[in-house]
Order: C-alpha cells, then structure tokens, then sequence
C-alpha cells in the first residue's frame, strides 16, 4: 500500500498523495499507465494525437505525490489510486 505522504527524494521535505485529470469534451478522467508503445487510430485522418484505445484490462490507474517545498512530482501506477464509487 502506497502511503498517503512520502519524503521528496531531491530536498527531503514531505510530499502530498495527489492524482493528475485527463480531460475530454464530456467527461474528465485519472491518469492510466499502458505498457508499450501507443498505436495511431485509424480515425486519426488530420495527423493529430489520435491513438487507439487499449485494452481496460492492460491500463493501470496512477497517482502522484507533490513536494510541499520544491514542487518535484513522483508518479505512482497501482490498482489502489482507482476511483472510488
């Protein structure tokens, strides 16, 4: 189990559990670590960022910690930073 704070590995000052959002047009989302490499969608037809989406059981949900002095961000990926019902 991941702790609720740990101790910032650049300046030693306490850092807090947070998450990151992942926002789209109609809804907003917590942060998913995918092994590998990502695949461009085929309705990617303006060369954007568009990738297909990978297998729920392949994604893992992560969270971050936030230095309270120097701001560093350490991330997470572990079944337990998935959102509560």
């Amino acid at each position: 189990m991941i702790q609720s704070t740990l101790e910032c590995p650049k300046c030693h000052s306490t850092m807090d559990r947070g998450y990151t959002l992942d926002q789209s047009h109609a809804a907003i989302f917590t942060g998913q670590w995918v092994q590998g490499t990502p695949k461009r969608s085929l309705m990617d037809l303006f060369g954007g960022f568009l990738i297909k989406s990978p297998n729920q059981k392949n994604r893992i949900p992560f969270g971050a910690y936030r230095c309270q002095s120097c701001g560093f961000l350490e991330f997470y990926a572990r079944e337990e930073f998935r959102p509560k019902w």
